[in-house]
Formats: structure tokens, sequence, C-alpha cells
């Protein structure tokens, strides 16, 4: 099996139960996305995607029950054609890093594109909502812009009138097609494994991608994750170091990490976010501050067995030979 506990049969026999639904969806085309978006039509339900461009979502345009629409989503008009009819909308855009300085950047993307959405769903009259977060989001304590803005946007799902919301709130998510290990891998490789490190210690609870589109599917079809929100972390707690090591083991590279005191990688941060891609970003060390750790697992009670970072990531990060 790709995803490690359910068969397949049982993972869609709860919506198979249930009636086929017409979903709207942001961010289908990203990472999380197209994961979601493959299990949601093999479970018979038809997607309309809104989407800023055509090309990232050409490996989903061979399944028939999935139209993408182009077009500006922060434009509520567009969004609102996109969600007339659908039954449920599934809103997972988010970014990691934001272009320009203050928080400015994130609170486009999280909170004024969330208003735009309920806005929308407001008057095409679609009553459900599912919303992707993050672990740690909190919009007055949150240590970073990023986590702050995902609580300022939690708060306006939670605040919609006449609105049936269920939110989640993954640790970092790993896949295949993940930023997490395979940046780690390429920047190793690059430096024949010499890694400065900011914030070794910081710890996570890393999530596969496959487990968290699994929870979205489960709660659609569960009345009861209506007003819920799910703390979704995978079965191990790394620090960032073990991250890196286990990174550069799956992937056979040497691994000489140098850990940076927070001066330093506070400085580090600054600097790095004029490098292009911003690989690091002072924003970035902020959110390191604060652990991404479940405080209740939100994957037992969907009854998800998430898969294990440590047994999936050679699958993809191994050389080939």
């Amino acid at each position: 099996m790709q995803y490690g506990a359910t068969p397949a049969s049982t993972v869609l026999m709860p919506l198979l139960t249930q009636r086929r639904l017409l979903i709207g969806m942001t961010g289908g085309t990203g990472f999380v996305g197209r994961e979601l978006a493959t299990r949601l039509v093999g479970a018979g339900h038809t997607l309309r995607i809104a989407s800023r461009s055509a090309a990232r979502g050409e490996e989903l345009r061979p399944l028939s029950s999935i139209e993408i629409r182009v077009g500006n989503v922060y434009d509520p008009a567009f969004l609102r054609r996109c969600f007339d009819g659908c039954d449920v909308v599934i809103h997972l855009v988010g970014i990691l890093n934001e272009s320009g300085h203050g928080g400015a950047g994130f609170r486009h993307a999280h909170v004024e594109l969330t208003a735009g959405v309920l806005k929308a769903m407001h008057d095409a009259r679609v009553g459900r909502l599912l919303h992707m977060s993050a672990l740690n989001a909190d919009a007055e304590r949150g240590a970073s812009h990023y986590l702050r803005s995902k609580g300022q946007a939690e708060q306006l799902v939670r605040s919609a009138p006449a609105l049936q919301w269920t939110i989640f709130r993954p640790s970092v998510i790993f896949g295949a097609e993940d930023s997490l290990t395979r940046r780690f891998a390429a920047l190793l490789s690059l430096t024949r494994g010499v890694l400065p490190l900011a914030r070794p210690g910081a710890r996570f609870a890393p999530v596969h991608v496959g487990d968290v589109a699994e929870a979205f599917v489960r709660a659609l079809a569960n009345g009861a994750a209506h007003g819920s929100t799910y703390e979704l972390c995978g079965p191990e707690v790394l620090t960032l170091e073990q991250l890196v090591r286990l990174t550069a083991r799956a992937a056979r590279l040497p691994c000489h990490l140098i850990r940076l005191p927070d001066v330093i990688a506070r400085l580090q941060g600054a600097i790095m976010e004029f490098i292009p891609g911003r690989p690091f970003s002072l924003d970035n060390f902020r959110s390191l501050l604060t652990d991404s750790v479940c405080r209740e697992d939100g994957c037992r009670r969907l009854d998800i067995r998430p898969v294990s970072l440590e047994l999936m990531a050679p699958q993809w990060l191994q050389p080939r030979v």
C-alpha cells in the first residue's frame, strides 16, 4: 500500500455511501490539493477548482470529474461563479514565505483571501467549508506573521454566520513532492553535507500528505465534524536536526550540521530573505520558536493511523540505480 494503515476500499467506503457532491476548491493544484483532488474523484465526487494558472493543474486535467477554472482567486465575483451550485468548499491556499516584509504578504494570502472565499460562499449560498490552517495558528500569540495570519483566518471562519466549518491544523507535511525533505536533500547535495542549521532542537511531528488528504475525506463524510478542529500529526516526534539527518540517510548523502545559536540563526534568516527562492527567512525562524507538535490526536479521532516519515522518505529520496 502507498499510504500506511488503511486499505483503499475502506478509505473510500464512507463517501461511497454518501451522495455525490459538487465540491469547490481553492489550492487544488498545490501539493496537498492534487492528492486530495485525486482521492475525492476516486470517491465519486465532482470538483471545480479555482486556480490562478492553467499550467499548474495539467496533471489533474485527465480526470474527467475535475473542472479547472482560471482567474483571479482574490476576486469574490470569480470565486462566486466557481462556487455556484457547489455543496461544499475546500479552502487550501497557503504560503510559507511572503513576498515583501512585515506580514502583509501573509495577511493577503491567508486573511484577505479567506475573507473573499467566505463572501463568495455566502453569495453562492454554500454552507459547508473545510479549511486548511496550521498547527500553532494563533491570531494574537502566534510567534510569526505566518502563524498569526493563519490564526486570523481561523477567526474569520469561526465567526462566519450559519456556516458549517471544519478546520485542519497539520504539523509539517511530507511526501514525494514536498518542499521539506526535498529542500534539505538539495541543500545537503549542494554543500556536500555541510549545513548550518537554525533551531536544531525545534520539534515536529511530520505528517504524510496522504494522511492529511484522508483527514479531509473522512471529515467530509462525517456530520460530527461540523464545528470541529483537527490537529494532524505523524506517529513520531523529531527535532529539526533529527529530521535533516533522516533525510540525509534516506537520500544517502553526507550530513555535517553546524548548530547555530539563536542570535546567529536570526541573522541567517534576515540575510537569506534576499536570496532568490528564500530557502529560509526571519519569519521561518520565528515559527521555529514554537514546537509543531499536536496537543490532541486528530488522526485518531478520524480513525487514521498515520504513516512514518522514516518509512516513507526513501521511496522518493533514495538515489536511483
